[in-house]
C-alpha cells in the first residue's frame, strides 16, 4: 500500500529535553495507524511536527515520496492534512458553522454566504445524527454546547476540509460509546476512500478495534511497529515500557501498607463528581504522598480543583473526621489545603510583581491593617531560604528567574500557610533535574511533618519513584490501585491505557 506520509529521523529538542530522538513514522493510504506512547514519550510532539505547529530540529517529512517542510498549519491543511486537537481549537463566541468554517468561509460577490455556509454545516452534522444529547444546529454558539458536542464540532471541522491525512488526537476523550462508535464507522468508510488515519488514544481497547497497525514511541524514539493483528494488548504495554529506566528519586523510607493501615484518614472522598469525575472514591493517610496517575485528561485535574473549592462538585469530602463541602478556595484555605497549580505562569504567578509580593499573595490578610511588612518580608525570606531560592532578594521581579526557581515561589507561597494537605498538578513539569531533587527532598520532609499530600504527576518515573501508593485514573474514575510490588511502570501503563493489570512479579 502506497506510503502518504512518512517521518524519518525526526529530532526536537526544548532546551536540554529530548522530545523526539530520531522517531520515525510511515503512514500509509486507506489505513488506520496507531500512534502509541506512555506520558512524554513525544505523541504529541510528533502530530504537531506532521501538523505544521512545530518545526522538528532534524530528520524529514516525506509526502508521496517528496520532501516537506511545513512553515506552518496552514501550510499542512494546503496539503491535505487535517487534525483533531486534544486542546480543542474552537471560538467560544462563535457559532458552529463560524467555527467550521473559519478562514475557508464561502463567498458570493465577495461576502460570506451564510446560506451555503449553513447547509454545508448541516450536511456535516448529519454525519453524526442520532448521536447529540440537544439539538445541535449550526447557529447555535459553541459555548453553549455540551463538551461531546463540542468535541464533534472539533472533529468535523477537521473533516471538513476533505483531508486525505487525517490526524484524531484523542478525539474520542469526551465522546460517549454510541458517539464512538459512530466515529469508528465513518473512520471505515474513511478508509474505504482511500484517507490515510493516525489515532492516537488512551483507550487500548478503541486502539486495537480500529488500528490496522502500530507505532510505539518510547522517550521519543520509536521502539516498536507492525500490524494489529499481530500484537495483544501486553506486547504493546511491553514496548511502552522501560523499566530498567525509572529515574531513582525516591528520598524516603516509605512506610508498608500495614504501618499506613496504623495511621488515621484524614483526608476521605466518596463518590465525587464532576463534569468529568464519574464518582472518585478515596482515602488518604496522615502523612502519606498519595500519587494520582494516568494519562492527562482522566479527570485529575478536576479532582484537584474540587478539592480545592475551585470546581463544583456532588459527593462528599471529609478532613480529618468532618465532612467539609468548599465552595470556594478561600474556604479550602481556612481548612488547611493548599493547591500548587501545574500552569505555573498563567495560575500560579504574577510575572511582572516581585517575589515577595508572589509569596505573600495568599496571606497579606495576616499582617494586618496597616500592613506589617517587615514581618512580611522575614516569613518570606525564611521560605525562600527553606527551598534554597537563587535569587537576587524579594524584591526582584518572578519573569527574572529560571524555571525552577520560579516553581519554588509557588510552592513557597503556600508552605508559608503551614498546609495539612498539600494538592499538587503536575508541579515538576518543565524543571531541571537538581530542581526536582531539592522538590523531593521537600515532600519527604512535609510527609514526615505529617503533612497529607495529592500528587498528580505525568512523570510515571516520579508516581513510583515517590509515592506510598498511586491510584490510576481512566476516564474520569480511579481503575486501579498500585502499591508495594505492584507498583511498576508496566501495571501504571497498563492501567492508564485501561488495559488489564499485570500481576506483581515476585
Amino acid at each position: 500500500m502506497a506510503v502518504s506520509l512518512s517521518a524519518r529521523n525526526i529530532t526536537k529538542r526544548y532546551g536540554a529535553v529530548v522530545a523526539l530522538d530520531e522517531a520515525n513514522l510511515e503512514i500509509r493510504a486507506g489505513e488506520v495507524l496507531a500512534l502509541i506512547g506512555a506520558n512524554g514519550s513525544g505523541k504529541s510532539t510528533f502530530t504537531r511536527v506532521m501538523n505544521g505547529v512545530v518545526a522538528p530540529d532534524s530528520g524529514q517529512l516525506l509526502l508521496d515520496g517528496r520532501p516537506m517542510r511545513f512553515a506552518s498549519p496552514r501550510a499542512a491543511t494546503n496539503a491535505g492534512i487535517s487534525t483533531v486537537f486534544q486542546e480543542l481549537s474552537l471560538v467560544p463566541q462563535m457559532t458552529v458553522a463560524e467555527n467550521i468554517w473559519l478562514t475557508r468561509e464561502p463567498l458570493r460577490r465577495g461576502l460570506i454566504d451564510r446560506t451555503t455556509e449553513q447547509r454545508r454545516t448541516a450536511d456535516l452534522l448529519a454525519l453524526f445524527a442520532g448521536t447529540f444529547r440537544s439539538d445541535l444546529a449550526p447557529d447555535v454558539p459553541v459555548q453553549a454546547l455540551l463538551p461531546d458536542e463540542k468535541q464533534i464540532v472539533e472533529i468535523l471541522k477537521a473533516v471538513s476540509i476533505n483531508p486525505r491525512l487525517l490526524i484524531l488526537d484523542e478525539a474520542t476523550a469526551s465522546l460517549d460509546s454510541r458517539q464512538v462508535q459512530r466515529l469508528f464507522e465513518l473512520v471505515a468508510h474513511w478508509k474505504e476512500q482511500g484517507k490515510a488515519i493516525v489515532f492516537v488514544s488512551h483507550r487500548m481497547a478503541e486502539i486495537v478495534q480500529i488500528a490496522d497497525r502500530y507505532s510505539v514511541l518510547r522517550n521519543g524514539r520509536t521502539v516498536g511497529e507492525g500490524a494489529m493483528a499481530d500484537a495483544t494488548a501486553s506486547d504493546l504495554v511491553a514496548l511502552m515500557v522501560e523499566e530498567a529506566a525509572v529515574a531513582s528519586v525516591a528520598q524516603r523510607a516509605r512506610p508498608s501498607a500495614e504501618q499506613l493501615a496504623t495511621r488515621r484518614v484524614s483526608l476521605q472522598v466518596d463518590d465525587l463528581r464532576t463534569a468529568e469525575l464519574n464518582g472518585v472514591s478515596l482515602q488518604v493517610h496522615e502523612g502519606e504522598l498519595l500519587g494520582i496517575g494516568g494519562l492527562k485528561g482522566q479527570g485529575q485535574r478536576d479532582l484537584l480543583l474540587a478539592l480545592f473549592g475551585s470546581l463544583p462538585y456532588s459527593g462528599r469530602v471529609t478532613l480529618d473526621g468532618q465532612a467539609v463541602h468548599c465552595s470556594h478556595p478561600r474556604e479550602a484555605m481556612a481548612r488547611g489545603l493548599a493547591l500548587v497549580p501545574g500552569e505555573r505562569g498563567r495560575e500560579g504567578l504574577l510575572a511582572i510583581r516581585s517575589i515577595l509580593e508572589n509569596l505573600q499573595i495568599p496571606s497579606w490578610r495576616d499582617y494586618g491593617f496597616p500592613l506589617q511588612m517587615e514581618r512580611a518580608r522575614r516569613t518570606a525570606g525564611a521560605v525562600a531560604s527553606r527551598l534554597n531560592l537563587i535569587m537576587a532578594g524579594l524584591d526582584q521581579p518572578v519573569s527574572g528567574l529560571s524555571g525552577g526557581n520560579a516553581q519554588k515561589v509557588v510552592i513557597g507561597k503556600w508552605l508559608l500557610r503551614n498546609p495539612r494537605f498539600l494538592l499538587l498538578d503536575d508541579p515538576t513539569r518543565g524543571i531541571d533535574v537538581g530542581a526536582k531533587a531539592e522538590f523531593y527532598r521537600l515532600l519527604a520532609q512535609l510527609c514526615d511533618e505529617g503533612t497529607t499530600i495529592v500528587f498528580y504527576s505525568s512523570d510515571d518515573d516520579e508516581l513510583i519513584g515517590l509515592c506510598d501508593r498511586v491510584l490510576v485514573m481512566h476516564d474520569g474514575k480511579i481503575s486501579s490501585e498500585l502499591a508495594g510490588a505492584t507498583l511498576t511502570a508496566t501495571n501504571l501503563i497498563a492501567a492508564s491505557l485501561g488495559a488489564t493489570r499485570q500481576e506483581a512479579t515476585p
